[in-house]
């Protein structure tokens, strides 16, 4: 093949935006004829290559976009060292098959026992299955809706949140939340019922997001709504940030009181 035609290759890869392909194209070629490939092996290759890269960066995007404040995988996670959590659960729902049904995961337990690296690394898989995922703590997305009721464009705003097909929101019940901010929370949900999936983690059991929300009403109807078509995962163990430091003996282990 004459460096002509493969000039004029690249030039329609690249017009094509093919660039995968365009960066492989002289090593494959000289590849497919040290080994007498066929046209069909030598054009399956390259597009594998193209169609790999293409979902890499595909991935990356979507990553940044869901705005994680970290990356960790299900992989990293020590299920040893949390007992209480049935991986064969966890394993099922990296499936994602929750989100095509548009239903919830909840995750509860107290402060450091790995439920926002689960929550994270579930994000992660239903980013690279191709679902829009976004990230937000509990208190700056109240904060957001509050503030878009106040320049009238709460409508906007609902519109935002509902966009993603996993919407994962972080620490619910660290702080109260007020009244009004309630109101918009439950909004949100009720937009987002039936239609998109949800991943929740909280510090505080269903029996106490009254105190959360500071109305038995408005908790009441956030928690049917979430609850009807939900998988619950509650954790009980010992803080995940501090595993090293026990190990080390540095601090003793807690106890573990029965339930």
């Amino acid at each position: 093949m004459s460096s002509a035609q493969i000039e004029r290759m690249q030039e329609h890869l690249k017009h094509l935006r093919l660039h995968r392909i365009g960066s492989l194209l002289e090593s494959s070629l000289e590849e497919a004829a040290k080994n007498s490939l066929s046209y069909s092996d030598f054009l399956d290759g390259l597009l594998t290559q193209e169609v790999a890269s293409k979902t890499e960066k595909n991935v990356a995007m979507r990553t940044a976009m869901a705005r994680f404040p970290f990356v960790k995988t299900l992989e990293s996670f020590d299920f040893a060292f949390q007992p209480s959590i049935d991986k064969k659960k966890i394993k099922e729902l990296a499936g994602c098959r929750y989100i095509a049904n548009g239903e919830n995961v909840i995750l509860l337990g107290p402060p450091g026992v790995g439920k926002t690296h689960l929550a994270v690394a579930l994000g992660i898989k239903a980013v690279t299955e191709g679902y829009r995922t976004c990230f937000t703590q509990a208190m700056p997305l109240i904060a957001s809706l509050t503030k878009a009721y106040a320049e009238n464009r709460i409508e906007e705003r609902l519109r935002f949140y509902c966009q993603a097909k996993l919407l994962i929101i972080d620490e619910i019940g660290y702080i109260p939340i007020d009244r009004h901010g309630a109101h918009l929370f439950f909004q949100l949900i009720s937009r987002r019922y039936e239609k998109g999936a949800l991943i929740l983690t909280s510090n505080r059991s269903f029996s106490q997001w009254n105190e959360i929300f500071g109305d038995p009403v408005i908790a009441t109807a956030i928690l049917d709504r979430i609850l009807h078509h939900s998988t619950t995962i509650n954790i009980k163990g010992n803080s995940y940030r501090l595993k090293e430091k026990v190990k080390a003996g540095l601090i003793r282990e807690p106890e573990i009181e029965p339930s």
